[in-house]
């Protein structure tokens, strides 16, 4: 067995995390192609290692611990090396007074790299969280600028939506921008509706064109309801607006009674 003389196992732990260097990571490999003791030795070593580091939990290590057990590993590693004369020892049958060492180290290494590992994954959900929080303001800050810009376009399309055929209890105003698209309705008075039925606001184009769906809405208990910014075609003047009482999903086609219809104010 290589004379009898074998390596120790502090070594080979040092071997098993690569910690090893120059001569003596020359040394080791040597003795190891000619030793099958000190290599079944290493296999069980690496195995212990691997088995140790996956069965800590994932969870930092506090700072003074970990100060205080890094503090004790470089001095006894600092005792040991004074007092070893040799880097080559017999394997004995039971553990080593410093024996403890690579184990020590392995597990601080292990619980090093899980709080790390724990501490990217809150910081990588933190910045994940702010970037979601930081675009919603963003579409909240642009849609806001949108409709304060509607409200003050001395161009837009403004009108007051009465009652068909009825004293003018419930009525709607709409202001509606052509060439952006944009449209701004509120109705009041509006009186409450079936579950399976809603109102529809509708651009009448002056081409002629059929009208254009601009939104279902329900009132609520007051009989108030708006519509702020329907998805709508860009350029499309509108001749007049109306508001219909349909299925509660909407329709692309207007198919009930019109309950409110009105025409831009002259001049808008």
């Amino acid at each position: 067995m290589n004379g009898g003389v074998h390596i120790a196992q502090e070594d080979l732990a040092l071997y098993a995390m690569g910690d090893l260097r120059g001569e003596d990571l020359a040394r080791m490999r040597t003795h190891l192609q000619s030793c099958a003791e000190c290599t079944e030795e290493l296999t069980r070593i690496a195995g212990d290692l691997a088995a140790l580091a996956a069965s800590v939990e994932q969870h930092p290590i506090p700072e003074g611990a970990r100060r205080r057990l890094v503090s004790s590993i470089q001095s006894t590693v600092a005792t040991d090396s004074v007092s070893s004369t040799a880097t080559v020892t017999p394997i004995s049958s039971g553990r080593s007074g410093t024996a403890w060492v690579p184990w020590a180290i392995a597990a601080a290494l292990a619980v090093g790299a899980a709080g790390l590992g724990v501490k990217v994954n809150s910081l990588r959900d933190q910045l994940q969280k702010q970037s979601r929080m930081l675009a919603q303001s963003q579409v909240e800050s642009v849609r806001s600028q949108r409709v304060l810009s509607l409200l003050k376009a001395p161009q837009a399309q403004r009108a007051t939506l009465t009652a068909a055929k009825t004293p003018a209890e419930p009525t709607g105003h709409a202001i509606y921008l052509a060439e952006r698209g944009e449209l701004i309705f509120q109705g009041n008075n509006l009186k409450s509706l079936p579950e399976d039925k809603a109102y529809e606001l509708w651009v009448i184009p002056e081409n002629g064109a059929a009208a254009i769906p601009a939104g279902v809405f329900k009132p609520d208990r007051s009989g108030d309801a708006t519509v702020v910014m329907p998805p709508l075609p860009l350029g499309v003047p509108a001749k007049a607006f109306a508001v219909t009482v349909e299925r509660a999903e909407g329709v692309s086609k207007a198919e009930g009674p019109i309950v409110l219809s009105g025409a831009p104010m002259p001049g808008e």
